[in-house]
C-alpha cells in the first residue's frame, strides 16, 4: 500500500470517460488522492491517451497473451501492487474478475453500473430498464465481490426515465450522473479506509 493510503489504480478497456471524471476530480481538488496507474487490456483504448495527457502512468496487459483468466488477473494484480495501489476502480473494464483478483484487494475494488442494483445486472442495463417499463433508473457504485454486479453498495443516483427515452438518450443521462457519482464514491471509500485523527480507522 502507498504511504498515504490514497493511491488509485484505474482499469479501462475503452474511452475511459469515468476514468476522466476521476482524474478531473483529483486535479480540481475534489478528490484527495492520486492516480498511480491506468491499466488497459486493449492497446488501442482511447482512455490511455487521455491518461497520458494528464501525466498518469499507463500500462497495457493484453488478456489474449494469457492462457487463463487467472494468469491474466495475476499479471494485473502484480502491476497494481508494484504501483502500491490502495483502491482499484473499474471504469469500463470489459473483463470479468476472477476470485484471485477480488481476494487480492478485498473490499477495495469499485465498479460503476448503469442501473439501480440489484435491478438489471449484466449487459444492456439501460435496455433492460426500458423493456421493463420502469419509471426510474440510475447508476450504482459498489464494492466488487465474487458475484457479477454484486457487493456492498457505496452510492446510488436516480435518473428518471422519460416517456420518449431510447436506449441512447437514457444511457447518455445516466452517464452524466456516473461522472458525478464515481468520484464521490471513491472519496467515500478512501475516507472510510483512512485513519481518523485519533489513529483509529473509520471502519
Amino acid at each position: 500500500m502507498s504511504a498515504d493510503g490514497r493511491t488509485i489504480g484505474i482499469l479501462i478497456s475503452g474511452r475511459g470517460s469515468n476514468m476522466q471524471a476521476i482524474l478531473d476530480a483529483v486535479r480540481q481538488g475534489e478528490l484527495e488522492a492520486q492516480v498511480g496507474i491506468v491499466l488497459s487490456n486493449v492497446a488501442t483504448a482511447a482512455g490511455l491517451s487521455r491518461a497520458k495527457e494528464a501525466g498518469v502512468p499507463t500500462t497495457v496487459i493484453d488478456h489474449k497473451s494469457f492462457s487463463s483468466r487467472e494468469e491474466f488477473d495475476r499479471a494485473i494484480v502484480d502491476e497494481l501492487k508494484k504501483r502500491e495501489v490502495d483502491v482499484v476502480c473499474l471504469a469500463g473494464f470489459m473483463r470479468l474478475l476472477s476470485s484471485l483478483f477480488v481476494r487480492a484487494f478485498p473490499g477495495r475494488i469499485l465498479n460503476i453500473h448503469p442501473s439501480l442494483l440489484p435491478a438489471f445486472p449484466g449487459l444492456n442495463a439501460q435496455r433492460q430498464a426500458l423493456e421493463h417499463g420502469v419509471k426510474v433508473s440510475g447508476c450504482t457504485v459498489h464494492i466488487v465481490d465474487e458475484e457479477l454486479d454484486h457487493g456492498p453498495i457505496v452510492l446510488q443516483t436516480a435518473v428518471p426515465v422519460r416517456e420518449d427515452d431510447t436506449k441512447e438518450t437514457l444511457s447518455s443521462r445516466i452517464l452524466e450522473e456516473e461522472h458525478r457519482a464515481y468520484p464521490r464514491a471513491v472519496r467515500l471509500l478512501l475516507d472510510r479506509r483512512s485513519p481518523s485523527p485519533s489513529g483509529r480507522g473509520l471502519g
